[in-house]
């Protein structure tokens, strides 16, 4: 008996440690601090964190995006506080990532085409200090990686005002409110309203939709190439580079185009050679975009792919070399094929702007369309 107690105790005993050890590890990551060598935090404030968390939880690599008030000299604040102003605090959020999978320069690279860098009132509709845009390093690396990045997207005159986000030392983070946590995901049909009247995408889109067509030739001379990888890995978000370069798929129902209704074509992310038309596109209920069919198929690569234990047709571009997605043979007429594609491997260009952006000569297939009234 004496020695079953034993057992027990040291059993307890352990329990403790370990719950201890537990609760600590959560407290330093919810506080900012660097977890372990498996996972890094990145601590950035741009504007509204509820649209912050949405943007950096679709980024492949990120394991946990928590929003939150950092900056400021009150110990504790609370949302009303805050959102007050006079705390010294801003909304931010702490992005929890794995290295291995993304880089910070990734992370830092995708916060910049989240945000209005050039705005040192606020963001969008939010205005105030507390909503200002501002990267705050947890080490000397982080600050190097940050300013140099920061010095790249001023050399390369896209916004025509100076970037005024700032990049300080990180102190201490307190995490928001529980309702706040995922707001996107429990409200979705009011965070939807206020991150549509905050005119935040509206901004984005002028701002860099321009940025993911033809990163290889232009269209105009009709030859379309894959760049470096080292242009790739520049240019497109994580998310895109995997899914193009390593055949990655992103969440169904949680992407750009899986339910975009408007007119126009769809072109390679990497090549900016032209794959599909609305035209041909259907809600095939997976959420992801589908189509009947490509729009010149001679730019359609189809290859077998057996992975996940099972035999699939890949479909890939062919001057981009982008894995696209999977072709299936469950569509609607006329085909009966499904072109099941991910938006992270596409541009949209909508009608009006076939003629600016280079792709003029498919303008006649929407015209033909109206022509016939359908």
């Amino acid at each position: 008996m004496k020695v079953l107690m034993l057992v027990v105790a040291i059993i307890s005993l352990l329990g403790f440690i370990l719950m201890g050890w537990e609760y600590t590890h959560s407290k330093e990551l919810k506080e900012g601090t660097v977890m372990s060598d498996e996972y890094r935090t990145a601590t950035l404030a741009g504007g509204c964190f509820w649209c912050v968390e949405s943007d950096f939880e679709k980024v492949d690599g990120v394991v946990e995006v928590i929003s939150g008030y950092t900056g400021g000299r009150v110990e504790n604040p609370t949302y009303q506080q805050v959102s007050a102003g006079g705390t010294g605090h801003v909304e931010a959020v702490q992005v929890i990532y794995d290295p291995k999978k993304v880089s910070y320069k990734d992370l830092i690279d995708f916060f910049w085409k989240h945000v209005d860098p050039t705005d040192p009132g606020g963001q969008f509709v939010d205005r105030g200090s507390q909503y200002r845009s501002v990267i705050f390093y947890h080490d000397e690396e982080q600050k190097r990686v940050a300013e140099e990045s920061k010095r790249e997207l001023e050399k390369s005159g896209r916004f025509d005002k100076p970037i005024v986000t700032e990049i300080i030392p990180f102190s201490k983070f307190y995490k928001a409110e529980d309702y706040h946590q995922d707001y996107y995901k429990k409200n979705p049909l009011r965070y939807k309203y206020y991150r549509f009247s905050s005119g935040r995408d509206q901004f984005l889109k002028k701002e860099w939709g321009d940025t993911k067509v033809a990163m290889g030739a232009t269209p105009q001379n009709g030859k379309y190439s894959r760049p470096s990888d080292e242009v790739l890995r520049k240019e497109l978000t994580p998310l895109q580079y995997k899914v193009t370069q390593h055949e990655g798929t992103e969440p169904a129902f949680q992407n750009e185009y899986w339910d975009n209704k408007k007119a126009g074509i769809y072109v390679d992310i990497v090549s900016g050679e032209p794959l599909f038309s609305s035209l041909d596109k259907y809600d095939s209920g997976t959420g992801w975009p589908s189509f009947t069919k490509p729009l010149v198929p001679g730019n359609i690569v189809e290859k077998e792919d057996r992975s996940f234990f099972t035999v699939r047709t890949e479909v890939r571009s062919k001057h981009g070399d982008s894995h696209l997605g999977h072709v299936f043979p469950d569509g609607p007429r006329p085909t009966g094929l499904r072109y099941c594609m991910n938006s992270a491997a596409l541009r949209f260009i909508p009608k009006e702007d076939l003629e600016k952006d280079g792709y003029g000569e498919y303008l006649s297939i929407f015209q033909k369309t109206a022509a016939s009234g359908r």
